[in-house]
């Protein structure tokens, strides 16, 4: 009699290895298959030897006896965790920076240094550290650039060794202690409050300067004023003067002759009739009987011009020099104002060169 069950459990045990076969070449096929990204490198290792990068792009390598290890081959950036340093002047500080780094040959990565990012983060929290402890806290404060660059080339050389430069280092933040923020602080303030005191001062000099410029130009000004009002007014009583001396001089001649004319008449009622006058009369007469009548008759060439100036009383008063008075007035009035103007742009010189040299001495 024909037994079936040897027959199914064959069947099932065929169905079984070739399930098996089926699944260990599909993960056969996986393990030789490795697939790199485009900004990747990977280590390759066989039984733990070495045997090189795989590129980006499909790969074979052997199954289930390799290893790969993966490399971004992109700038990375890595931050320094804060550090506390002492600073050369001993003041307490506490800084972190950040580093920009990109692998630049993945076997030298892979075999010379265990783990490259925390290598290099290491190393560069005891180079900021000495770094910082190798200036002054002024100078931690201000001078930035000199210590990025400082850190960058500590880190060159033993990176170059692992296959890793290192692209910049940028420190963020270097901060004091709390008491020495407090001092800078009271510090800063004492330095304000001078700076405006010293500018204060300045604006109360300039404007006292300025004020006194005014005052004494205003004042000469107002000389020169009184100055050619005085000169006008002697040439004014130079003048008056001589008119009232030929108006007495005239009147006195009048009088001469009114006298002579009455003595003339009380002379004709008596019964001489002989007359004696004096040539001083008989001058008198002609003058003013031309003075009168407009006549061309004159007694020795003396005429009655009483009210003419002659050349000497004209040069006397100055009266043909009046005008060149005034102009001359007129020309130092201006010559003063020009020098005026000239001692006070001096004086602003002076005052803008005196505070040019008070801003210098500030800044220093």
């Amino acid at each position: 009699m024909y037994d079936p069950v040897p027959l199914q459990v064959s069947a099932t045990a065929f169905v079984i290895v070739a399930l098996f076969v089926l699944v260990l070449a599909v993960v056969t096929v996986w393990q030789m298959v490795q697939f790199v990204d485009a900004y990747d490198k990977q280590a390759l290792t066989v039984f733990g030897d070495y045997r090189g990068l795989l590129e980006p792009g499909l790969n074979i390598i052997p199954p289930f006896v390799s290893r790969t290890y993966r490399f971004d081959m992109r700038t990375q950036t890595m931050d320094v965790p804060r550090q506390e340093a002492i600073t050369r002047d001993n003041s307490p500080v506490t800084a972190d920076a950040v580093v920009y780094l990109r692998v630049m040959d993945a076997k030298r990565a892979f075999l010379e240094v265990e783990d490259y990012k925390t290598a290099v983060s290491n190393l560069a929290q005891t180079t900021l550290r000495a770094v910082i402890g190798d200036m002054e806290l002024d100078d931690t404060l201000n001078k930035r650039q000199e210590i990025n660059a400082r850190i960058r080339k500590d880190l060159d050389e033993p990176t170059d060794e692992w296959g890793i430069r290192v692209e910049s280092v940028e420190v963020r933040e270097v901060n004091p202690s709390q008491e020495v923020q407090q001092a800078m602080e009271q510090q800063t303030g004492a330095e304000r409050r001078r700076r405006a005191t010293i500018l204060e001062a300045q604006g109360e000099r300039r404007s006292a300067v300025e004020k006194a410029e005014g005052d004494k130009q205003s004042n000469i000004i107002r000389a020169q004023g009184e100055k050619q009002s005085q000169i006008l007014e002697a040439q004014g009583d130079a003048i008056s003067t001589v008119l009232r001396a030929k108006s007495a001089e005239s009147m006195g001649e009048r009088a001469i002759i009114e006298r002579g004319m009455e003595t003339l008449e009380e002379i004709g009622q008596g019964e001489s009739t002989t007359f004696v006058l004096p040539q001083e009369l008989t001058s008198l007469l002609a003058r003013y009987g031309k003075h009168l009548t407009g006549s061309d008759v004159a007694t020795n060439g003396h005429q009655l011009d009483s009210l003419q100036f002659d050349a000497e009383t004209r040069e006397l008063i100055g009266l043909d020099d009046i005008k060149e008075i005034l102009g001359e007035i007129d020309q130092a009035a201006e010559m003063d104002v020009e020098e005026l103007e000239q001692q006070a742009k001096a004086v602003k010189d002076g005052i803008s060169n005196s505070e040019g040299a008070d801003h210098a001495g500030d800044g220093a």
